[in-house]
């Protein structure tokens, strides 16, 4: 697959060292060429210094002959722009990162697809609706809905209070009836997509499969009936992420922004005309700062600054001063794995949200969304199955799926359906399957559309 990507910053250098990782044909182009050095390090790609706008410097770099041309330079501008040019010189697929949430409105999609701009992505957008996610329960690392909640994912830490989960294979533990399977399992530094055979261990973050209504149930079994409903929250940093966050907390909750800069301050109070939000003026690291301000009272602390190694240092600080559930925004791809170590409840990042939408543009099969499981070296996706497919053909338990993934669950006509060997997938429904990232493209060959009858390997 050939892919163009515009932009050597953070975003697309992170995705190219992803792509280029599974033999995709690579071209990174910025005009900046300390830039393309950095990003191009160790990696199999070719690097072009140009304009993302200049029409010959698209042309230079194959955009005709692209499969996806992805546009991610800090400028919201030239994203949209270059996709445009990209689209009337011949890429196939086109998506380009954004900052204003207005573009993302339904009555707006009609507009951008009529000028060749396939799919827009504001990570910071994402990253929030996944912080009020984790804030909304704060027994729980991750929770992700399928299907308006038909489904449910949970990521959880398990501790002492779940002890009665430990030395059990699974195959006992969640048997094919039981209303909850457990579909991965992040260890130290590795992450199990389980058998039948292995067992959870104290310390496991453990992702469950089930439906909402099991969902008391869980968090029973794992022993979290004790944490708080979070009512108060403290942010610290008034970023976009921050405002997107404020945007979409629910009303019964309040929330108090600790910002440095004065005039961003300014700018909060405009953007955030609403009772339950108050922006105070002030460094979040000053701890004593946060103690004035109420910090004990808190159910929820958000650390959203730019600063990684801040956001770290003030979610531990926070947890010392009584607050139950931390969010720590993790820019550094690097500090992901100690910032768990740390315990540091949900950890957000940009890039590997902005990946999942990303891999989604990928495939031939129809994929509703993709979601990097962020501290786990796993991904999830939602695939829409189609008649004919190689996932209909025979139960799961024949399938000869790859070590490595596995089917979670299913929507059938709106209904939740946890998946056993047994089960028979049928066209139309909805699956939800957990893989290991790296064998993440070998999914296609099971839900992609029949050509001429024959399946083969998406490249």
């Amino acid at each position: 697959m050939k892919i163009i990507i515009a932009g050597a910053g953070a975003v697309g250098s992170h995705l190219a060292a992803l792509l280029t990782h599974e033999n995709h044909d690579i071209v990174l182009i910025d005009p900046d060429e300390n830039k393309l050095a950095n990003a191009s390090e160790g990696l199999d790609l070719m690097t072009l210094s140009v304009s993302p706008t200049s029409i010959n410097g698209l042309k230079e770099a194959g955009t005709p002959q692209a499969d996806l041309f992805i546009a991610v330079t800090p400028s919201e501008t030239r994203n949209l722009t270059c996709c445009m040019l990209a689209n009337s010189l011949g890429a196939k697929k086109t998506v380009a990162r954004i900052d204003n949430a207005e573009y993302l409105e339904p009555r707006n999609r009609e507009f951008f697809t009529s000028v060749g701009i396939g799919s827009l992505i504001y990570p910071e957008s994402l990253a929030a609706k996944e912080i009020v996610d984790g804030v909304r329960r704060s027994w729980a690392r991750q929770w992700w809905e399928v299907h308006d909640g038909a489904l449910i994912i949970l990521g959880i830490k398990l501790r002492e209070e779940a002890s009665a989960l430990y030395g059990k294979k699974l195959k006992d533990l969640c048997p094919p009836d039981s209303p909850y399977h457990i579909v991965a399992i992040k260890r130290d530094e590795d992450t199990i997509i389980p058998g039948g055979l292995d067992e959870l261990r104290l310390g496991d973050i453990a992702y469950f499969m089930t439906t909402k209504l099991f969902v008391p149930n869980i968090r029973q079994l794992v022993g979290k009936e004790n944490y708080p409903d979070v009512k108060r929250v403290m942010i610290m940093g008034g970023g976009r992420i921050a405002v997107q966050t404020c945007h979409r907390l629910p009303d019964y909750m309040d929330a108090k922004i600790i910002e440095q800069d004065v005039d961003r301050c300014r700018k909060l109070g405009e953007l955030l005309d609403n009772d339950n939000v108050l922006v105070i003026n002030g460094d979040g690291r000053d701890t004593q700062l946060l103690q004035e301000e109420g910090i004990r009272q808190m159910q929820a602390f958000c650390a959203l600054t730019p600063d990684t190694e801040s956001n770290i240092l003030a979610c531990l600080a926070a947890k010392r001063m009584g607050v139950r559930k931390t969010v720590a925004l993790v820019e550094n791809m690097d500090y992901i794995t100690m910032a768990e170590k740390l315990d540091i409840g949900t950890i957000i990042n940009k890039k590997a949200i902005a990946a999942g939408h990303i891999y989604q543009m990928m495939l031939d099969a129809d994929v509703a969304s993709v979601k990097s499981l962020t501290i786990a070296d796993a991904d999830v996706a939602e695939f829409d199955v189609v008649e004919g497919s190689l996932v209909t053909r025979e139960p799961v338990m024949k399938l000869s799926l790859p070590k490595g993934i596995t089917i979670g669950g299913l929507v059938r006509n709106g209904e939740g359906i946890l998946v056993n060997g047994r089960t028979q997938i049928q066209p139309g429904d909805r699956v939800v399957v957990f893989s290991r990232t790296a064998l993440f493209k070998q999914l296609d060959r099971y839900f992609k559309k029949p050509q001429g009858g024959l399946f083969s390997i998406f490249h």
